[in-house]
């Protein structure tokens, strides 16, 4: 058997019954597996963690790209997470059996699938990316959905697949294959936005901080909180706790305390393992973890 995992972002995040629906598309396939999924108001914007066998994944993910371009208008669209498409991105990452190499031609024939049966622009990134300034999401999805409909004139930007035009309600997807990501979301006790701001400009890579972080400050209106929104893209490299102790010391020169913290979808056991090695200063692996080695024991008896 061979399993990929993929976490689509939706732009959608206050009405349940429209994501309930994509992801009920996803439930159609016998051998794609629905793991997580969660929604933010202040974000306005869902994530869904899936794993399935390669082709019933793609098919699934074509499903509910096509069913979230039907329910989701991003013209009456607005949130603090940055978005360009009613979906948004959609990652492909090797979990069992996989490589990376056969993760981006999976890409490829979602994003060809996208663009040509549903006429929404489609850019490769990440390990998939055509172009190296396609690689980093963030320069793809920057302006926006409002921004791309000048964006796109540009040969630059042209779209991998798909037409040479925004789709007017749905804008535009990307499609890549990457490693593992880390969603972390970080909420500070004060009302001023500006402080989750600086904190974020400080710890990520684009402005002088830590390798293989992203971050943004937003306003957490509802909660009368602002959040520092994170993407570890390389937990192995920089661990989940060297970032938490960052914002922590961060905030400290603000006087603001964390509030608390949040993992958005799924996230390795091993970078579990590396945090509670920080902080009970001790050596942990996955070897120490029972469900881990039981695990391991039905994998190798169903393989058998």
């Amino acid at each position: 058997m061979k399993l990929i995992e993929s976490v689509p972002n939706f732009s959608e995040g206050r009405k349940k019954e429209v994501i309930e629906k994509i992801v009920d598309e996803a439930r159609k396939y016998k051998k794609v597996w629905i793991l997580d999924w969660s929604m933010d108001a202040d974000h306005n914007r869902s994530v869904v963690t899936l794993v399935g066998e390669p082709e019933s994944l793609v098919n699934a993910l074509f499903d509910m790209t096509k069913k979230a371009a039907e329910l989701i208008d991003l013209r009456n669209h607005t949130g603090q997470h940055p978005r360009m498409g009613a979906t948004d991105v959609v990652p492909l990452v090797p979990l069992y059996n996989t490589t990376m190499d056969e993760c981006v031609e999976y890409s490829k024939i979602l994003g060809r699938r996208i663009g040509e049966e549903l006429n929404i622009p489609v850019y490769l990134y990440e390990r998939s990316a055509t172009r190296p300034e396609r690689r980093n999401l963030a320069d793809i999805r920057k302006g926006e959905f409002e921004g791309f409909f000048e964006k796109i004139k540009d040969p630059k930007w042209k779209p991998d697949f798909g037409p040479d035009r925004v789709h007017p309600s749905a804008g535009v997807t990307a499609v890549g294959a990457r490693e593992f990501l880390i969603a972390f979301n970080v909420n500070l006790g004060t009302r001023d936005v500006r402080i989750a701001e600086k904190i974020a400009r400080a710890i990520r890579f684009s402005s002088g901080g830590l390798r293989y972080v992203k971050a943004i400050g937003i306003e957490l209106k509802e909660k009368g909180a602002v959040q520092v929104s994170i993407n570890i893209t390389n937990h192995k490299k920089n661990p989940l706790y060297r970032v938490f102790e960052l914002i922590k010391m961060e905030a400290e020169k603000y006087g603001v305390p964390v509030l608390s913290s949040e993992i958005v979808g799924l996230f390795p056991l091993e970078s579990l393992m590396h945090t509670i090695s920080y902080y009970l200063r001790t050596d942990l692996n996955t070897k120490k973890v029972i469900e881990s080695n039981l695990l391991e024991i039905l994998v190798k008896e169903a393989e058998q």
